[in-house]
C-alpha cells in the first residue's frame, strides 16, 4: 500500500462524507471512528456503495462497522484500488 495512494483514498471517504452526510471534514481523520462520525449501519451501506461507484471497485466482501476508523476504511479501499 502506497501513502499517496492511501491519502487520495481518505481525501475522497472525506469528500463523500461531507458531500453525502454532511460530516465536517476537519472531523474526518485518521483515527476516527465511523460511529464518532455519526455513521450507523443505513450510512455505512451508502457510503459502500457510494465508494463502488465512485472508485468502480467492489466492496461486495467488505464488512463495515461503525467500529472501524477512516484510516482502517481507507486502507481497505486502497487495498481493492490496487487490484
Amino acid at each position: 500500500m502506497g501513502v499517496d495512494s492511501r491519502v487520495t483514498v481518505t481525501e475522497e471517504i472525506t469528500t463523500l462524507l461531507h458531500r453525502n452526510f454532511g460530516i465536517e471534514p476537519e472531523a474526518v481523520r485518521i483515527e476516527a471512528s465511523l460511529h464518532d462520525l455519526g455513521m450507523d449501519s443505513l450510512a455505512l451501506e451508502e457510503l459502500r456503495v457510494l465508494l463502488e461507484e465512485r472508485l468502480d471497485i467492489d466492496l461486495e466482501d467488505v464488512e463495515l462497522t461503525s467500529r472501524e476508523t477512516v484510516g482502517q476504511l481507507a486502507t481497505v479501499v486502497d487495498e481493492k484500488t490496487a487490484r
